[in-house]
């Protein structure tokens, strides 16, 4: 057994919504972890986001992430799903946070949560250090780095990992739009909110359901792969570790490719870019050769996996829009996430021709 840690919540430093220092210090102890006082706490995140936490105990730096105050119904299960995937990719050639220890049970701390590695790296996104602004090169081969992360992922063996169950291959390409018809139907219920806007929504999705590819090869997918989701190392343009793991599943890892084209900068189309750094990427045709030879996937059908992720993230973010009206998300972020919608959807048009 280790060191215990301080005997009341009031000795612990800091006080976190939504996350009970006097408690995580006593289930610490519990998963056999460093004893001692909780040290430099800070709040790296919350709100309407996951609540991340990093800290020290025991000589050691700990991030700890649970959902946000005011979960969806889906939340806990999330985060157990998320915690469950870091554990199987322990030991591979994917950049990810490692996992620590999780707890499942949502009755400790009023929600599922889990402790990781914290990862010294950058997030493009937020912007670029020096060494990364000022070379053209270092910004090619930080996109490259990205496709050979997702490379190596898919081609992870789900069942050797201990991931029977995590998601359902059968059938997977089948249930995309019919899937994502249903969610974007389901805003409607929200108060205020006049319905989808989005031109093209239906001739896309009849699109993809015409042109589906008649088979793939299952493996793991990240499900929201795009450069706000990763992170770099701070000293080249390698990958340091892909982060917010939500939408993981096992299915058709080329739709993790088409995520990254389908927010790709694009200088005829900046619309719907998501989170991207300068100028000087790796062009689409670069990534796709580059996935191509590092998975060993036929990339024959990319185009329909890019149109399906703009498909699947347009409505995903017209959620926030549908929300705003009901008065639970801002106006302002419902109407930039509206705006990226309408991109990601006029990015699809134009990959299949239809006005």
């Amino acid at each position: 057994m280790s060191d215990p840690g301080p005997e009341s919540p009031s000795e612990i430093p800091g006080e976190i919504p939504g996350v009970d220092l006097g408690i995580l210090s006593a289930w610490m102890d519990e998963q056999g972890l460093a004893g001692g006082a909780l040290e430099r706490v800070e709040l790296l995140s919350g709100g309407t986001q996951n609540i991340l936490v990093r800290f020290e105990r025991g000589g050691r730096a700990y991030v700890l992430r649970r959902p946000p105050l005011h979960k969806r119904k889906n939340s806990d299960e999330t985060m157990r799903r998320e915690a469950r995937v870091l554990g199987a990719l322990a030991g591979s050639a994917v950049p990810h946070p490692a996992l620590i220890a999780s707890c499942p049970d949502e009755s400790r701390m009023g929600a599922a949560f889990y402790l990781m590695e914290p990862i010294e790296g950058f997030n493009a996104a937020s912007g670029l250090p020096e060494l990364h602004a000022g070379s053209r090169e270092i910004r090619h081969r930080m996109g490259l780095s990205m496709v050979d992360a997702i490379a190596e992922l898919s081609k992870l063996d789900p069942m050797a990992r201990g991931l029977e169950g995590f998601g359902r291959p059968e059938g997977y390409l089948e249930r995309q739009v019919p899937r994502w018809r249903r969610q974007l139907e389901s805003y409607d219920e929200l108060d205020g909110y006049p319905g989808p806007e989005i031109p093209g929504v239906d001739a896309v999705g009849e699109w993809l359901e015409a042109h589906r590819p008649a088979s793939f090869v299952p493996g793991i997918l990240h499900g929201d792969f795009h450069f706000a989701n990763v992170l770099f190392e701070l000293d080249g343009p390698e990958v340091a570790a892909i982060v917010d793991w939500e939408l993981s599943t096992v299915g058709d890892p080329l739709l993790d490719l088409g995520w990254m084209l389908a927010t790709w900068p694009d200088p005829d189309d900046p619309g719907a870019s998501i989170g991207v750094p300068q100028d000087g990427q790796a062009t689409p045709e670069e990534l796709v050769a580059r996935y191509a030879e590092r998975s060993g996937r036929s990339v024959d059908h990319v185009a329909w996996y890019e149109v399906l992720a703009c498909y699947k993230l347009g409505i995903i973010l017209e959620g926030t829009h549908a929300r705003a009206f009901a008065g639970k998300a801002t106006k302002a972020m419902g109407d930039l996430l509206h705006a990226q919608t309408l991109g990601l959807f006029a990015r699809a048009r134009k990959r299949i021709g239809i006005s």
